[in-house]
């Protein structure tokens, strides 16, 4: 869960870091944040006390993946580049749970001080331009292949250039999203900048481009990254007509979307959304980050369906394995204390207030005993209760690589339920290691957030996304909306 600062708070978070600096260098905040994040993460991740091969990736990177991002700080010279580092530290666990972000507004998507102009989109695993500026001479064609930079073979490129600063490249959903990026200029002391010389596949022959920097404007990069990786646009949630069917979209999972009109809508409406022609249910770009996500997405299929249907088909939650470290007990402790100064949670969540206190006292006994760990047991499974299913058509749940967090909880609902196609494109993944708390880092810069708990028994693996096979994965364009509605209504033959 990531914590944004107010204006002020922000305000105040650039002028304590600029006095900082003022005394100590950016490089020696770096190894400083660097080593505070190590501390944490061996002291109170479960991934250094529980088996298995997420764990031992864990183990593997905690103190190599410290040795490595120090050698790096030295090259750190600003606020962006102690960004890029942490989260390179970071993301070098393999763990989208676990996350180093900036605590005040950093670079953004649209950001480069040069480019060539040019953009470029992971399809169907190649590097294909996907933009070009108008304007911009000798540049690639629109569709070409990109096969190296500098002699450099592009996969090689890629790796040091976007791994892990940019995203998870071992993930198909990270090489999505960082793909724009690759020939661009993101202020990275760490990488290269815009190449020189690159060679593209054009048709059957492969041709050699001088890319020369371009100025960056916003207005140009945004383009250039809504026609590489697709951004939702218009309202987040919403529900319409589409090829005579209805076409619910949810686009975001925060807590700020407008849940209670949407639901009101969706209720207003489940009469047509349940009727037989079947409906869309469009998860791309939601992203679940937040503590909420999980309960928003159950919230939409309970409205849908119904609590009586869906409640016997959602995943056992089996055991949760939890680190016994007072930092740990802290978080929670901290949740409680806000459930129960809340009236109207209070009120309607007893039961997850008396569960909450049952973990505090169990941290408190497991800490008193030395215990490492303790295993508590989740939701079980409930038998079928009988009620009909209420949706007469098909559903076809829409994917990409921005469904992630709490959205892929929901698809492990939703993928249980009859009559339902999940389509699209291959959606971001997570590990086990669930429920990120979130502590500031001593430079006030960033704040690091981890699991803290091991869902050891969740029946999706590990790392393991949601990937449409056959016919319902989506190769085309993912940013033409005509093209993507068009295959989408042809699902329903």
């Amino acid at each position: 869960m990531q914590r944004l600062l107010s204006a002020s708070a922000a305000a105040l978070a650039l002028t304590f870091a600029a006095s900082a600096a003022s005394a100590q260098n950016f490089s020696d905040l770096a190894r400083q944040d660097l080593q505070a994040m190590h501390a944490a993460l061996r002291d109170n991740h479960p991934a250094a006390v529980t088996p298995g091969e997420a764990s031992a990736t864990f183990r593997s990177w905690l103190d190599a993946g410290l040795q490595q991002a120090q050698a790096k700080a030295g090259q750190v010279n600003s606020g962006d580049s102690h960004a890029y580092l942490l989260r390179w530290y970071a993301n070098g666990f393999r763990d989208s749970n676990i996350a180093a972000r900036p605590t005040y507004e950093g670079l953004g998507p649209y950001f480069a001080t040069s480019w060539p102009g040019v953009a470029t989109a992971w399809r169907n695993g190649q590097y294909v331009v996907s933009y070009v500026q108008d304007g911009v001479r000798g540049a690639p064609p629109l569709g070409a292949v990109l096969k190296s930079c500098n002699a450099e073979p592009i996969e090689d490129l890629a790796k040091a250039k976007l791994d892990q600063f940019e995203g998870d490249l071992t993930t198909e959903a990270g090489r999505v999203r960082s793909a724009p990026y690759l020939l661009w200029n993101r202020n990275n002391p760490m990488t290269t900048g815009v190449p020189g010389t690159c060679e593209f596949q054009v048709g059957r022959r492969t041709r050699s481009f001088t890319l020369s920097p371009q100025p960056a404007t916003a207005q140009n990069l945004e383009a250039a990254y809504r026609a590489s990786v697709y951004v939702p646009s218009g309202a987040p949630l919403s529900v319409q007509m589409v090829d005579g069917r209805p076409w619910v979209s949810v686009h975001s999972l925060a807590d700020d979307a407008g849940w209670d009109a949407f639901f009101a809508q969706v209720e207003a409406q489940s009469a047509a959304i349940r009727g037989p022609q079947g409906f869309v249910l469009d998860l791309r770009g939601a992203n679940g980050a937040s503590v909420n996500a999980t309960s928003r997405g159950y919230g939409l299929a309970n409205r849908i369906w119904s609590p009586e249907f869906t409640v016997s088909r959602q995943p056992e939650a089996g055991q949760i394995t939890y680190r016994a470290t007072p930092g740990n007990r802290q978080w929670f402790a901290d949740t409680l204390n806000r459930m129960q100064s809340d009236p109207r949670f209070v009120q309607e969540s007893g039961a997850v207030i008396e569960q909450t206190q049952a973990i505090v006292a169990a941290f408190d006994s497991a800490i008193a005993a030395g215990q490492p760990t303790f295993v508590m047991p989740g939701r079980p499974a409930t038998p079928d209760t009988g009620a009909a299913n209420p949706v007469q058509g098909q559903v076809v749940v829409l994917v990409d690589a921005g469904c992630s967090g709490g959205c892929l909880d929901t698809l492990d609902l939703l993928s249980r339920l009859p009559n339902v196609r999940i389509a699209g494109s291959t959606t971001a993944e997570d590990t086990i290691f669930i429920e990120p708390t979130t502590l500031r880092l001593p430079s006030n810069y960033a704040d690091l957030s981890y699991g803290h708990k091991a869902w050891t028994t969740r029946q999706r693996g590990n790392n393991s996304p949601y990937a449409p096979a056959g016919a319902l994965a989506y190769t085309g364009d993912a940013t033409d909306e005509t093209a993507v509605r068009a295959w989408v209504a042809g699902l329903f033959g």
